[in-house]
């Protein structure tokens, strides 16, 4: 039965705590020595390698949910990781508060846990930072079968190694988490959004150009011929740089399509892969061929090509970068690691996880 507490401004919405439940499961599998493949909502499954053991039992998070901690004073929330996303969101939304890292759902059924593991962020993420630097602690269940606490709900807590951001992005190779704490922000009073029509040349110029002016900036993508802006700040100051930056207005829809892929240039039906390229700022064009939507200043970029992974990925490393693959399917998404990482990760995965049951070979084939 869920119900909702507030006292001295902390609000409390109790779901459901299945973490010894949870527990018990990893216990059984780490005694026989059977991997384990986490689920939650099931809209980022895309993400990363599709390899599977045959005798792989699945562990579900979607019923462990609840928000056990929010306090909008302090700008913390603490959560259950089978919390949907969405319901986390309208309880800051009602607050006026938010997730900065603007995380993509990919589905109604997105969750906290799904989020965090993945690591992804949205078009804000340059300027507000990613999912990782708003984790202030974490809940995990490791190999033993024992619920641990990693991190807090302060900024200032820095004692031991910091697990909790290293969860972020693992995709459940690490442990199971269960519970994770969250740095939030205010939204602003003030939103705009501008399209102007220039060349890619122009709109990476000017993407240089702003990024070293105190401008409002929270995104700039380059798409259909056009640079799209959005300003969040204050009152006076989002009114007065929509004017001196000229263009047309932006329906504010544009960037929640872009975050979640709805836009055309995403269409599920084109048959060419789906990359997303990583990048150094300001790195100029690069020679692949396909179509490209801008991100991040220029800093993600998607493509749609069919060139070969080796070549595509030789071309970006060259450029500073690396490139991973969205769509399903595709051998080796992620850019192999050099040998002095994949030391390090294996490392970390035997310390972590000796026995390997963690969704195993999610990352790669060997982890």
């Amino acid at each position: 039965m869920q119900h909702e507490q507030e006292k001295h401004g902390v609000h409390v919405e109790s779901g459901t705590d299945k973490a010894a439940e949870l527990c018990e499961q990893v216990r059984e599998a780490t005694a026989a020595k059977t991997p384990l493949t986490i689920t939650g909502g099931g809209t980022k499954a895309f993400y990363g390698r599709q390899s599977v053991p045959e005798n792989a039992q699945a562990i579900s998070l979607t019923e462990h949910s609840g928000i056990t901690h929010y306090d909008p004073v302090e700008l913390v929330v603490s959560v259950r990781a089978g919390t949907p996303l969405s319901q986390l969101e309208a309880a800051l939304a009602a607050e006026g508060q938010q997730l900065p890292c603007e995380p993509p759902h990919f589905g109604a059924s997105a969750t906290v846990g799904g989020m965090v593991a993945s690591g992804l962020s949205g078009p804000r993420r340059p300027w507000s930072g990613s999912v990782r630097d708003f984790v202030l602690g974490t809940r995990v269940i490791g190999h033993e079968g024992k619920e641990l606490r990693f991190g807090g709900e302060v900024m200032k807590n820095v004692a031991g190694y910091d697990l909790s951001r290293l969860m972020t992005g693992a995709q459940g190779t690490l442990g199971i988490i269960t519970e994770v704490s969250f740095k939030v922000l205010p939204k602003a009073p003030a939103v705009a959004g501008l399209r102007l029509e220039m060349t890619l040349e122009d709109a990476l110029r000017r993407f240089a150009e702003w990024g070293r002016q105190p401008l409002p900036i929270t995104g700039a993508a380059y798409h259909d011929g056009a640079l799209h802006l959005r300003l969040e700040g204050g009152n006076s100051s989002v009114p007065a740089t929509a004017t001196r930056l000229g263009g047309d207005r932006l329906d504010a829809g544009f960037w929640q399509d872009l975050r979640e892929h709805r836009l055309a240039f995403f269409d599920p039906a084109d048959p060419r892969p789906l990359w997303r390229v990583s990048l150094p700022n300001n790195t100029p064009p690069l020679a692949l061929d396909g179509d490209s939507l801008y991100d991040w200043a220029g800093a993600q970029r998607w493509l749609r090509s069919t060139i070969t992974a080796d070549t595509l990925r030789e071309i970006v490393t060259r450029a500073g970068g690396h490139a991973t693959c969205y769509t399903p399917g595709t051998t080796e998404p992620f850019t192999p690691l050099t040998r002095t990482m994949a030391r390090y990760h294996h490392q970390l995965k035997t310390q972590l996880d000796p026995n390997g049951i963690f969704n195993p070979g999610r990352l790669y084939p060997e982890f």
